[in-house]
């Protein structure tokens, strides 16, 4: 496997040195001065988490994959890998998405189609069949169930004889962007709060080398919102995780070193590399603010980016590839710790092997030939950069602040507040793309003839028919007696207080499917239906 650590190169081609740290001797030097803010590396934290950045070690180049089937998902995987990806991303089909099985009326025309689907501890093993999870990091986009799916992912590691302190990776178990966003929630949102600090405390003690949540602002991105209303919005949401944990008993240090974000990339590349910056800073002041760490980790924003999928156009899908490598240099130059690039092929279907790889070859392309990894937070003393980074600072924090007025993250999420803005914006954007005003390639100008929908890759039809008979067959082999006892114990434990992980790696061991164990929960905890804010 590719390991993502470098030597940085200390000169240009042409033998200039890169100077990329200031020093009073540089700074007399220049004209614009970098404006304010501390080192790379220290607090606020603007330049970048860490001091070398890039220089000492590249970013994670997490390509998302999951399709169809579990067998061909880990052939994707593998593939992957082998051209030089450094951490595996799980995309799970709807089905598994909301905790139901394959089987299940509810899933009929979805299984396999946006992801991978997981009914079992089976399925979990064949998906990383031959992969070490000791040597691999993951994530899995995964919100309603993330305890099930981490639990799942744990019970795999403890067959494969990988020892529980070794596991790296992400479990995004961001349910409040569900409800703001997304839509894919099971639960009433104390429940499902209830679920996020479980898994929080569990890590913790067992999995310390696991991001125990992905605060996502993707989502919210893609609905709609604005650059800003992502990075208030994400941060609120961080916030409020954060008060919940501490209200169950952990300490800040106890989790936040282990919180990580997730924020979109689109176009408009100043905006997106200020973004980035004005994140990072607004977090660290925060955090500080409101829970006074004494782990410098805990007021370090780290963040995952992926491409914008709401930008890519089944018009001349070509160009969705120069898109996405802007997209991604910018990711870059705002300091991303792992980033996914977007196939040019996906406004049309699932990406082909062709199209992933070339989106994997865009990340390693601005690594190994752009020179952009070899500096430090290049676009520091911008004035440009650095006046819009105060610019979103200012303006996300206002909106944050606003949020509180009005009685916090639920209260205003249940009266449809966030909603009705992610709303209002995309229909801005909408308006501004019929009315010329935002220009779109190949949409709304320099549009040619032929450029109608291509063919993308096809699903099989006949794999979900295959998914159930093996759901089937799974449930005839297993000791039906011994998953009922399971499941009730898992009843119980969601009726009181303890911590719900352990039972649930429990019951899935024992053979209890996804659908089984979120079923008990959802007769438990009940479900909600969260206001559109339309």
């Amino acid at each position: 496997m590719h390991v993502n650590k470098r030597s940085s190169r200390s000169t240009t081609r042409s033998g200039l040195p890169r100077n990329d740290i200031p020093t009073k001797d540089t700074l007399s030097k220049t004209e614009h001065p970098v404006q304010g803010h501390e080192l790379p590396g220290k607090p606020p934290y603007t330049r970048g988490i860490h001091s070398g950045m890039y220089k000492d070690r590249l970013w994670t180049m997490r390509q998302y994959a999951g399709f169809s089937t579990a067998k061909e998902t880990n052939e994707r995987f593998k593939l992957l890998l082998d051209s030089g990806q450094t951490g595996l991303s799980v995309a799970f089909d709807l089905p598994t998405q909301l905790g139901l099985d394959s089987d299940d009326e509810d899933s009929l025309g979805e299984v396999g189609k946006v992801g991978v689907p997981i009914d079992s501890l089976e399925d979990m093993e064949e998906l990383f069949s031959d992969i070490d999870l000791g040597k691999v990091s993951t994530s899995m986009t995964i919100n309603a169930p993330a305890t099930t799916l981490l639990a799942l992912y744990v019970a795999t590691a403890d067959n494969q004889g990988v020892p529980r302190n070794l596991l790296r990776g992400t479990v995004q178990n961001d349910i409040l962007k569900e409800y703001i966003a997304r839509g894919l929630y099971i639960y009433p949102p104390k429940e499902s709060i209830r679920l996020t600090t479980d898994l929080f405390e569990w890590c913790n003690q067992n999995v310390p080398k696991w991001n125990t949540i992905s605060v996502s602002g993707y989502h919210i991105r893609e609905a709609g919102s604005t650059a800003v209303e992502e990075v208030a919005l994400t941060l609120a949401n961080g916030i409020f995780y954060a008060e919940e944990a501490v209200k169950s008993g952990l300490k800040i240090d106890d989790f936040a070193p282990r919180m990580s974000f997730f924020f979109g990339c689109h176009n408009d590349f100043f905006e997106e590399i200020s973004k980035f910056r004005a994140a990072r800073e607004l977090w660290y002041e925060l955090v500080n603010e409101r829970f006074n760490p004494q782990n410098p980790k805990s007021s370090q924003l780290r963040f995952h980016t992926q491409t914008a999928g709401v930008t890519l156009t089944a018009q001349q899908p070509m160009n969705n590839a120069v898109r996405v490598s802007y997209q991604a240099l910018s990711a870059v130059l705002g300091g991303t710790q792992s980033l996914h690039t977007n196939s040019y092929d996906e406004a049309i279907g699932l990406p082909t092997d062709e199209s992933v790889k070339i989106a994997l070859r865009t990340q390693q392309i601005i690594a190994s030939e752009t020179g952009v990894a070899d500096v430090v937070d290049p676009l520091a003393g911008s004035y440009h950069v650095e006046e819009m980074t105060a610019s979103i600072k200012e303006n996300a924090r206002m909106l944050i602040n606003e949020i509180e007025i009005k009685g916090g993250v639920l209260d205003c999420l249940k009266l449809g507040f966030q909603q009705k803005m992610i709303h209002e914006s995309a229909w801005k954007e909408i308006k501004d793309i019929e009315e010329n005003s935002l220009l779109v390639v190949g949409v709304n100008c320099n549009i040619e003839e032929g450029d109608g929908l291509q063919l993308g890759m096809k699903i099989d039809s006949e794999n979900e028919k295959r998914q159930k008979s093996k759901l089937g067959q799974f449930k005839q082999k297993r000791d039906q007696e011994i998953v009922s006892e399971s499941l009730e114990k898992l009843r119980d434990t969601c009726n009181g207080d303890e911590n719900i992980m352990p039972q649930l790696i429990e019951a899935l061991k024992l053979g209890a499917t996804v659908g089984e164990v979120n079923g008990i929960m959802r007769e438990v905890f009940g479900t909600w239906v969260s206001p559109s804010g339309v």
